[in-house]
């Protein structure tokens, strides 16, 4: 618990405070201090034994000065060890004054802390905080109101201090900790980044530049070649501050040196990701678990389509012909079309299943496959559903019979096949048409996916096939042949995403559990 603490930091951030008032060390500040004469040190108050703050005299009047009397907890606090038993503790010598409390802000799923220079309005009363204004117009506080400086109690036992700091501590689950651990350390980091508006607000324009990239310029011309598989990171980009799940270049030749990267952190970046590896803009448009969808168009910051969906999204796909309609499925037995022309939704496909994995349209636009959690011990006759895209009537849900989920799909851009990620830790080839039969003499083997939505995809001349594993590599595969062309070492993580630059034939990205994305050349 030592590790997530920071009242030890003088120079950390000014935690929001309630009415009342914190001190430093983390304990409820007594609000009578607010009527304490200004010649009244503020050390001149001691600790009780229940960690709380008391006035170290209690007067009767000022006329009889012999009326002032000094309280047991004084002593109690200097020797800890003559601390009677808890039904004899001294009671306070009066009631504490509360204020209109506010609604506490909702915690972050990966942070924890205030914006730095923020002070909250009860702090700056209770404490007489003096603001600062810097010559950048940004409000800084004083010495009088940073956390961590030193007070009362500094010289008390370690024992006495560490009970004090778990009254305070919030519990924070095992696996959330290396996302705290690794969103303090983003926070403290000196890499520059733009960034994005606040969850709801509308956001800011993208600015580009109208010339092309100097690097992509000369293949806007040719026809992609042979695909080459990089060797080594051109950039390893930093600043989401939660497992980054997929990654993905921009369709429009001319602007694919942008690189769009989406995360559990409720934000997505756009990256210039071949020139100079910089954030170009930061969105944040969601809450958690909102259920919200927003259609943005990035170039001119408009909102194009926004709504609510009545369960949590976990897949989404456009339509190949028709861009104005998409399908999406989560947490739900049920899919839904949405045109975003209207706003409504135009189409249902319901299945006997829990959750949408993943959705994939295939050649024409008339039919899709939905991946699910369907799963029974001995085969999984749901796991892939094919669908009729105008009648929302199932065509075939027996297409895999092995006993494993598959968490992504990728369709090969040159002949009538899929792909599917299994967690059996192998990658399946099928047909594309009906009956969508699986291939027993082709199977892609050597990467894991132990329960991680890890993508797959294939190059855009087809030749080759790439996949992250739960493990941190990156493998990809000869299309043909199913043998392993080569392996990138460049996560500690798991690596969820990967795919190919669409122009670039020796280019790729990929992006990992611990919350970052790396461009390999």
């Amino acid at each position: 618990m030592a590790s997530l603490v920071a009242y030890e930091d003088s120079d950390s951030e000014a935690e929001t405070e309630p009415a009342g008032g914190f001190h430093p060390v983390g304990q409820m500040e007594d609000t009578s201090a607010m009527l304490r004469p200004p010649e009244q040190d503020f050390g001149s108050r001691v600790l009780d034994a229940t960690g709380g703050w008391a006035p170290s005299l209690v007067c009767g009047s000022h006329d009889d000065p012999t009326a002032c009397r000094l309280p047991l907890a004084r002593l109690w606090s200097q020797d800890p060890g003559s601390c009677p038993s808890q039904r004899l503790r001294w009671p306070r010598p009066e009631p504490e004054a509360t204020l209109p409390a506010s609604p506490p802000a909702r915690p972050s799923l990966w942070t924890s802390q205030a914006p730095a220079g923020h002070v909250p309005l009860a702090a700056a009363r209770s404490k007489q905080v003096r603001v600062c204004w810097e010559p950048s117009g940004s409000p800084t506080p004083s010495l009088d109101a940073r956390t961590g400086s030193e007070g009362p109690g500094k010289g008390s036992s370690s024992l006495q201090r560490k009970r004090r700091e778990d009254c305070v501590v919030p519990y924070i689950p095992k696996r959330l900790r290396p996302l705290q651990a690794l969103s303090t350390e983003t926070d403290s980091s000196k890499d520059t980044e733009a960034r994005g508006p606040l969850a709801g607000r509308v956001p800011a324009p993208l600015c580009v530049a109208p010339e092309v990239s100097e690097f992509i310029q000369p293949y806007l011309d040719s026809q992609y070649k042979e695909t080459k598989i990089p060797k080594t990171v051109l950039f390893h980009l930093r600043g989401h501050r939660g497992p980054v799940n997929s990654v993905q270049w921009c369709p429009v030749s001319a602007r694919s040196h942008m690189l769009l990267s989406t995360s559990m952190d409720k934000t997505f970046k756009v990256w210039n990701a071949v020139d100079s590896g910089s954030c170009l803009q930061t969105y944040s448009l969601h809450s958690e678990f909102d259920f919200a969808l927003h259609l943005t168009d990035l170039e001119t910051g408009t909102q194009l389509f926004s709504s609510q969906s009545d369960f949590r999204i976990t897949a989404l796909r456009f339509h190949p012909r028709d861009h104005s309609v998409f399908v999406c499925g989560g947490f739900s037995s049920e899919m839904k079309a949405w045109d975003t022309r209207t706003s409504k939704v135009v189409r249902s496909y319901k299945a006997t299943i829990q959750q949408t994995l993943d959705i994939l349209f295939l050649r024409e636009g008339s039919e899709f496959l939905s991946s699910t959690d369907a799963s029974s011990r001995d085969s999984a006759d749901r796991t892939i559903i094919a669908w009729d895209f105008q009648s929302s009537a199932k065509i075939s849900n027996q297409i895999f019979h092995e006993r494993y989920t598959c968490p992504s799909l990728t369709l090969h851009p040159r002949e009538p096949v899929f792909l599917a990620q299994t967690n059996g830790n192998y990658l399946a080839l099928f047909s594309a048409v009906w009956p969508y039969r699986m291939s027993r003499r082709r199977r892609y083997e050597g990467h894991k996916v132990e329960g991680y939505s890890v993508g797959c995809e294939c190059s855009p001349d087809g030749d080759l096939l790439l996949t992250g594993s739960a493990d941190g590599r990156t493998l990809v595969y000869s299309f043909r042949t199913a043998s392993r062309a080569r392996t990138l070492h460049g996560h500690t993580q798991a690596c969820v995403g990967a795919t190919f630059h669409p122009v670039l034939p020796s280019m790729l990205a990929t992006c990992s559990w611990e919350g970052d994305v790396k461009i390999w050349h």
